[in-house]
């Protein structure tokens, strides 16, 4: 799967937002409005879990590499993933989330 077709806007199935593809060559992965995603992988962008739960921003941590990350826990089975913060992600949401 390319970029470009994993690239895609969608609907959030927490909030509603209508979310508009990510345009800096990333892959948009959570909700910019209430930094919710979905349980989608089992690692990261290989689409193979068959949960689809609500995952719920927990928490923010900074990784060396790639910065700052959002702490997602499944709401269904409890998978914990990590997802690049966006640029144009909810701020007011992210200072309420702890700090690992």
């Amino acid at each position: 799967m390319s970029r470009k077709t994993e690239n895609n806007g969608f609907v959030c199935r927490q909030c509603g937002y209508k979310v508009k593809a990510i345009a800096n060559g990333s892959i948009r992965n959570h909700c910019p409005e209430c930094l919710y995603s979905l349980h989608v992988d089992l690692l990261p962008g290989d689409r193979a879990s068959a949960c689809t739960g609500l995952m719920k921003a927990k928490a923010m941590k900074k990784h060396k590499k790639k910065g700052y990350q959002l702490v997602h826990q499944c709401t269904l089975c409890g998978h914990v993933q990590h997802n690049v913060v966006a640029d144009d992600d909810n701020y007011n949401l992210l200072l309420l989330l702890t700090y690992e």
